[in-house]
Parts: C-alpha cells; structure tokens; sequence
C-alpha cells in the first residue's frame, strides 16, 4: 500500500489539542433523512473552525460519479466548488475544543485512506471517534426515535439497546474505520439513528438532534442543538399535515405504531428487547438499506416530500 500520508497534509498552524474527539461524517453512503449531515451542520453553523488537515480529494473522489458543481454566467464560468474533505478544530457551547472530519465518503482507497485517519488518531492523541449516520427503518415518526450504538469496546456501548443480532450489511469506508481503529486498539464508536422509511429521503432533523444527544453524552460535549430542536419543530407540523391528509399514509403510520407499541410492551414485561417479534430482522435491515442505496420509489414517500 502506498503511503497513506500523501494523502494529507497538516496545516502549520494546526492546535494541539488535549485528549480530543473526533467526529465523522461521511457523506456517499446511507444518510436516511440527512440525520447525519444535518448534525454536522449544525455543529458548525455560528462557530469559528481551525484548519487541521486537508485531504488531497483528487486522489479520492470520483468526479464522474458526483460531479462538483460550477457556476456559468452569461459567456464564462464564473465559480467552481470543489468537494472538500477536511478536519477542523470546533468548540463545544461550553468551548470544549474537539475535531470534526466532514465531506464526501472516499470512491476509492478506503484501506489508505483509514490507515491515513489511524495516524491522524496518534498524532493528535485523538480518545474517541465516534461516526454518524442516519438509517430506514420500519418504524412511526409518532413515538421516540431510536439509534443504534455500535464500538471496538462494548463498554463504549453499555446502556445502549442491542436492536440487531447478526448481519451482513453494504460496506461504508466509516464501518471500515472503525474495524481498523479497532484492531489497532483504538477506541471507536457510531450512532446510526432510526428514521421511518417513509421519511428516509427528506431532512427529518429530528434524527440529527438525536445523534448530537446521543454523541455529546459519550464524548462528554455540549454540542449545539436548538436550530435543529426549531426545526424538528416545523418538520412535525409538516408531517402532522401531510399525514392528515392522506388517509393512505395516515393507516401506514397507524399500522407501524401498532407494531412498535407491541414490541415495547413486550420489552417492558421482560422480553429482551430491541427489534423483535413483527419488526424487522437483521437481514430486513440490510435489505432495507440496500432498497435505499438502490434509491426508494418516490410513490413510498410522503405526498408533497420533495426531498
């Protein structure tokens, strides 16, 4: 394998940070309601960030499969935006400095490329990385969104719901991460938040809020959430309305409740838990995905969702 340092540079300037975190978002791979880029957004939005290492995308993207946008006016080309993929140093609300690694998944080099975050990892004395991201499920947008938890150390997980047994799922280069960082010995970990199937194309920030929850309690952050809160806000009187008139959808999401609340009184009288009984099974799951990759058909969305 070539060297994986060639496929960053370090800026100058770059601080040194104590103990940090490092949070990852990919954007390429399964994203349902944009839970994660929503989160990462909202983590940056208002805040100053510091260079701290670039990627050289050039070697990582494949333009022709996502094609960066330019900008034509009149008889020239006026702009162009390429993908960035970068890590910069943020604060927390309470200045609590921690890394955030955001852009476009990698096409290709994932082995380098992991090996090229491993270390970054040392280098900074990174004690944690934690990756996002938002997944379908068969589940209503009427009661508590779930996540599930995933890390190289199941203590990293504990009090966490185990949704899922075994399951071969497509692979991501944040999986492949977080194998790797594994091996090393490392200490990883990812969230992937539960959005209703019929809702996996919109941005649902519902999802996004919960994965900043979920992540500012293991990294010991607090990570910004109110845009997200006002505008989870807005998206449920949105859904409330298209719900309401469609009696299609509204008997969906009364027959995806019905499952749920069976599956949760059956956890509170002592059954294991998780998704069991008529929810989907791990191999539904990586169907689902796979369904999601292969892009939904706009007639199982909510009428009006655009997104």
């Amino acid at each position: 394998m070539l060297d994986p340092q060639e496929l960053y540079t370090v800026a100058d300037d770059a601080p040194q940070l104590s103990d940090p975190v490092l949070v990852v978002v990919l954007d390429g791979f399964v994203d349902a309601g944009n839970a994660a880029r929503l989160a990462a957004e909202a983590l940056l939005e208002g805040r100053e960030t510091t260079p701290v290492v670039h990627f050289d995308v050039d070697q990582l993207v494949d333009y022709r499969s996502r094609r960066p946008p330019l900008q034509f006016e009149t008889d020239h080309w006026a702009s162009y935006s390429p993908p960035v993929l970068d890590i910069v140093a943020v604060t927390d609300t309470g200045d609590t400095p921690y890394l955030l690694l955001f852009g476009p998944e990698p096409d290709s080099q994932w082995e380098r490329f992991v090996a090229a975050i491993e270390q970054i990892v040392r280098r900074f004395g990174v004690r944690l990385v934690i990756t996002l991201s938002g997944i379908p499920m068969a589940v209503p947008h009427t009661r508590p969104i779930g996540v599930t938890a995933h890390a190289t150390r199941a203590d990293l997980v504990e009090g966490h719901t185990a949704w899922f047994g075994s399951a071969e799922v497509p692979g991501s280069a944040t999986a492949l991460l977080e194998y790797r960082l594994g091996e090393a010995g490392h200490d990883a970990m990812g969230f992937a938040v539960h959005v209703p199937h019929y809702l996996a194309r919109a941005e649902y920030p519902q999802a996004a809020r919960t994965l900043l929850d979920h992540t500012g309690v293991s990294a010991g952050l607090f990570l910004p959430t109110e845009s997200l809160t006002k505008a989870a806000e807005r998206t449920e009187v949105e859904i409330a309305e298209q719900v309401e008139n469609s009696e299609e959808v509204a008997q969906v999401v009364a027959a995806l409740e019905r499952q749920y609340d069976t599956v949760a009184e059956a956890a509170g009288e002592g059954g294991s838990g998780g998704l069991g009984g008529e929810l989907p099974s791990a191999e539904e799951l990586a169907a689902e995905v796979e369904r999601f990759l292969a892009m939904r058909d706009p007639e199982d969305e909510l009428p009006g969702d655009d997104g």
